[in-house]
């Protein structure tokens, strides 16, 4: 069944296409009062009629097999009841009838046609039959990947439009004017070789820039669709987009030959001297048009394919190259810059190289030199060891529940060997081959969650570290490696105070629920956004007071676009009855799940300051976050830490409005670990 909805996608997107190159080969030809001319007009016209047959017969092949896609069952394929519900109730549908209806009107002024008595006829019909077909072919944007980009669907899907109509244009007219070829290069067709070469020099103009808007909108269709290099050469959507690349190759070198080579022997007064290069103009034309075919059943391959974006990365390398891994090597950044300016200049003169005849050898031989020279300066200091799961994303968010089950499973599996702080230490890592490593420095970081999963899986035969793949659910994992980077991320939060630093946010805030008594729930990154959020970590007796100053403050802080979120640590039960008293707490109070959120971001909340507050990491009695409205910790205040201090309100309130005229630097931080 896979087999047979493949072909049908494969002739229907061809057939599409096709209607759209055929129409404008007929167009670039123009009129022509030669037999040869007219029998081959005659024989395009029978090719419509047959690929509107064509495309409407498999769009119900198509249709049928969706049905079995979106049922699981092969048997709604012949169900029409299925058909019925797939067209009424999806947005696959609701292309496919408008589609199908402008196909059917196309197929009318085909077959209902009149007699042409002027050019003004002849444009006319040629013309509505090219806006038809285009419809017909741009429309399968609005059914495919593109439309379902997440905030930029319409974009996407009008680029991924004009993407179909170019390759219509470029792709579908090959055969046509191999055709119109054929019949010139013939004895009995001299008096149409004229007319023929026109046609080819008109279409070698128009080629030129469908290619260019072929290349622009297929980048962009593949930043949408893949995103990344990883993704790129690490999923089966990466391959089979570079397989369509790679057949393109052939294609534009048979292009660059026909244009240069051929095209100019073709000559336009109607003699046998071009007559050989026509006839081998039409078998190159006929092979580009075969080529391109193997394209578009890699493009149905990849529309039946999910998105690289949305599909789990296997790195096929030993290496990979990061920025910041060089960062940390001395004189290690300065060197990937030099070697970068120095395969520029490589690639600069390649390009030169390849315009310039007179120099050609020369300036190719040392830009070829000078980009390896760049690249072997350049790449070495970023170079990492990498693994199949190094891009895999995480299957479970950066959630307090998370990082806390991850904490239980650390102090189970993990503790002996990294020690309970996970700074290498523990007991069970002094007869290993090397020492556990210290999970709170910061190399921690240079290191992928996926290479995380990787090592946690099978282990690290060198170290002595051994697989967990057996022992815990990939879910677990994942609960552990986000525990290790909430671990990491402390340990750098160590030096951050109550005053918001200049320079891009790093500490991305875990996400928690908040769950207050019968209230709705809901969570920090609900928040986004609209709120920044001031996050309470509080224990009674000794934070009343503060929670009564920050109740008391609790509209001010709310007219500048501030939450307060207040969250129990230790016990949390009967919480509510507890914070009673004057003035009454009006913020929300976390009720359920508090201990997740309160141990999660006890990691966050370790000091430099005085003993009482950070011995052995111990976290304080009291802490404070202030969040930005992406979802970023941007400062946090102790009580008794030195520095500026939150107790004095208009301290919270100046950091608060900073933040509020502060331009966000990036993007809001993905709810995945990476």
């Amino acid at each position: 069944m896979i087999a047979l909805g493949v072909a049908a996608r494969w002739l229907h997107l061809a057939a599409g296409l096709g209607l759209v190159g055929l129409v404008t080969a007929t167009l670039l030809a123009g009129r022509s009062d030669r037999p040869t001319a007219l029998a081959w007009e005659a024989r395009m016209l029978r090719w419509a009629r047959d690929l509107v047959g064509l495309v409407l017969l498999t769009g119900l092949a198509t249709l049928a097999h969706q049905s079995t896609v979106v049922t699981g069952r092969a048997g709604a394929a012949l169900q029409i009841g299925e058909w019925t519900r797939l067209l009424g109730h999806s947005q696959f549908g609701t292309v496919w009838l408008v589609r199908h209806g402008v196909l059917l009107l196309l197929a009318a002024l085909l077959l209902l046609r009149e007699r042409e008595e002027s050019s003004a006829d002849r444009l006319a019909l040629r013309g509505e039959a090219w806006l038809l077909a285009g419809v017909g072919a741009a429309a399968m944007a609005w059914a495919g990947h593109a439309a379902a980009v997440e905030g930029i669907g319409l974009p996407a899907a009008l680029l991924d439009a004009l993407h179909l109509l170019a390759a219509g244009a470029w792709l579908g007219a090959l055969l046509p004017l191999a055709a119109l070829l054929r019949a010139g290069a013939r004895v009995e067709g001299a008096d149409a070789r004229p007319f023929a070469v026109l046609a080819v020099r008109a279409f070698s103009r128009l080629a030129l820039t469908v290619m260019i808007l072929l290349v622009v909108t297929g980048l962009a269709n593949t930043w949408f669709q893949v995103g990344s290099v990883p993704a790129l050469v690490g999923t089966s959507y990466g391959w089979l987009l570079l397989a369509k690349v790679f057949l393109l190759i052939p294609i534009l070198l048979l292009a660059q030959h026909n244009r240069r080579r051929l095209l100019p022997r073709l000559g336009g007064d109607g003699d046998t001297a071009g007559r050989p290069a026509m006839v081998r103009l039409g078998r190159f034309v006929a092979a580009e048009a075969g080529l391109g075919l193997l394209i578009l059943l890699l493009t149905t391959g990849l529309s039946i394919s999910p998105p690289a974006v949305h599909d789990p990365i296997w790195w096929p390398f030993s290496q990979r190259y990061a920025w910041d891994v060089a960062t940390a090597l001395p004189g290690g950044a300065t060197r990937v810059l030099i070697g970068v300016q120095v395969a520029f200049l490589g690639v600069l003169a390649l390009v030169v190289g390849l315009l310039l005849r007179s120099w050609r050898v020369l300036l190719v031989g040392a830009g070829g030199l000078s980009l390896l020279t760049g690249l072997w300066v350049a790449l070495p200091p970023m170079a990492v060891d990498a693994y199949p799961t190094t891009f895999r994303r995480s299957s479970v968010p950066y959630h307090a529940v998370s990082v806390a089950n991850g904490a239980a499973l650390f102090r189970a599996h993990c503790a002996t060997c990294h020690g309970t702080g996970g700074r290498g230490d523990g007991p069970g890592g002094a007869g290993l081959p090397r020492l556990p490593a210290d999970l709170t420095a910061p190399h921690t970081a240079q290191h992928t969650a996926g290479d995380m999963f990787w090592w946690l899986t099978h282990g690290i035969p060198a170290g002595g570290m051994p697989p967990f793949g057996g022992a815990l659910a990939e879910e677990e994992r994942w609960d552990l490696i986000n525990f290790i980077r909430t671990l990491g991320a402390g340990e750098q939060a160590r030096q951050m105070t109550a005053l918001v630093p200049p320079g891009r946010p790093w500490l991305v805030a875990p996400d928690f629920a908040i769950v207050v008594g019968p209230a709705p729930p809901r969570s920090l990154k609900d928040l986004r956004d609209r709120w920044m959020t001031l996050l309470v970590l509080f224990t009674l007796p000794e934070s009343r007071a503060r929670l009564g100053q920050l109740a008391e403050a609790y509209n001010t802080l709310q007219a500048l676009g501030t939450e307060v979120v207040a969250v129990p640590l230790g016990d949390g039960r009967d919480i509510i009855r507890r914070l009673g008293g004057r003035p009454p707490i009006l913020f929300p109070v976390v009720t359920d799940g508090a201990a997740d959120i309160a141990a999660t971001y006890a990691l966050l909340a370790r000091g430099l300051g005085p003993a009482s507050l950070s011995a052995r990491g111990a976290p304080p009695l009291h802490a404070e976050f202030l969040v930005d409205r992406q979802g970023y910790i941007r400062a946090r205040w102790l009580p008794g830490s030195p520095g500026p201090a939150w107790d004095a309100l208009p301290t919270l309130t100046d950091q608060i409005q900073r933040l509020d005229k502060e331009t966000p630097a990036g993007s809001a931080p993905d709810e995945h670990v990476h």
